[in-house]
């Protein structure tokens, strides 16, 4: 019985170490691109639509997306609340994982600085 308890314990430390290995090398992933709404997508990547943004954002329920300035793909943002007003209206750089739903968690936005 105690060799069983023993073996038992083992395992279940493996499989605890093999879990925080696994998360720990999820890695993230970083692009360009633009902070628009869901309502205008493509047509709000750009420095004149900041105003735009935060209106259909604030007024009419939007919702921020990511619009990838390589590949005209628009991405909705999983966490709203890593996106502020300052992050609007200029090419960004986002860096964060894209969800088995196609939306991005954002974990960080910069300016890219072109």
């Amino acid at each position: 019985m105690k060799k069983l308890s023993n073996v038992l314990g083992l395992a279940a430390a493996m499989l605890f170490t093999f879990g925080l290995a696994t998360t720990a090398n999820a890695k993230s992933h970083t692009w360009m691109g633009w902070i628009s709404d869901s309502a205008c997508g493509v047509k709000g990547a750009n420095a004149g639509a900041k105003d735009c943004t935060i209106k259909c954002i604030k007024e009419k329920g939007a919702k921020y997306v990511f619009v990838n300035t390589k590949t005209q793909k628009v991405y909705a943002i999983s966490n709203q609340d890593a996106v502020t007003d300052a992050n609007l209206g200029q090419e960004v750089t986002v860096t964060g994982d894209v969800s088995k739903d196609g939306s991005i968690k954002v974990d960080s936005i910069k300016a890219s600085g072109m």
